[in-house]
């Protein structure tokens, strides 16, 4: 196994952050420092170290759905002291990484697992899984700008990929994305003349839940990992 990958797995960093460490020379294989890339280990003779203690791989992927409330930032932790997602679940002991984003002022299902390479799979662009959406605005929307934002807007100099939109009601819609670019759906939806009174994640792949009540969480059963898991291997 490369050991970048090891790092994530064991859930020490994501395998971005693990590359980090190696190239800074926070890692150590049997005694020497390692700093450059691609190095393989055999997981299970040789000894991995980080600040010279030892990490293993964690003993079961864990992945948790939180339904995230609008005032909540979806990192770990937060330089102006806002309240993080992680104040959801505040008995949790292992370190977890968010699977993706949701802004400030949006709301909805985010996942957080301590599997850090799961972290790297997902959110990598080959692999972004669809993301629907419900969005309340401030007017009623019009039938013509339905295609226009389908067909794909460009925002930040970037032509965005078809996405899926439904009209539920005049001020309500349901948008599908197939990537994840910040603060996509607020922007271009901005650029057509709408301002949005009310974000929410409902749906995130196969995975959705509408008995979960804003600011609560639950673990993911291993059937929905593995459907997870079968979303970068197909």
């Amino acid at each position: 196994m490369r050991l970048q990958k090891y790092i994530a797995k064991c859930g020490v960093a994501s395998r971005r952050k693990a590359e980090e460490m190696i190239k800074s020379g926070l890692i150590s294989v049997n005694g020497k420092i390692v700093s450059e890339m691609g190095i393989k280990i055999d997981v299970e003779k040789d000894i991995v170290k980080f600040k010279n203690q030892i990490i293993h791989l964690e003993n079961k992927t864990m992945v948790i759905l939180i339904n995230k409330p609008e005032g909540y930032v979806s990192t770990t932790d937060d330089q102006f002291g806002r309240k993080t997602v992680l104040d959801i679940i505040p008995n949790i002991t292992e370190r977890l990484y968010p699977i993706g984003r949701l802004d400030y002022n949006s709301c909805g299902l985010l996942l957080l697992t301590n599997d850090g390479e799961l972290t790297y799979r997902l959110t990598h662009p080959k692999h972004h899984i669809s993301k629907v959406y419900r969005v309340h605005l401030d007017k009623t929307f019009k039938i013509e700008d339905k295609m226009k934002f389908e067909k794909g807007l460009i925002i930040d100099e970037y032509l965005t990929k078809p996405s899926k939109l439904i009209i539920e009601d005049e001020k309500i819609l349901k948008i599908t994305l197939y990537e994840g670019r910040n603060r996509q759906i607020r922007k271009m939806l901005e650029q057509l003349g709408y301002d949005i009174l009310k974000l929410e994640r409902i749906q995130i792949g196969d995975i959705f839940d509408n008995d979960l009540s804003p600011g609560k969480h639950r673990y993911l059963s291993e059937n929905e990992v593995m459907e997870l898991r079968r979303e970068f291997n197909d």
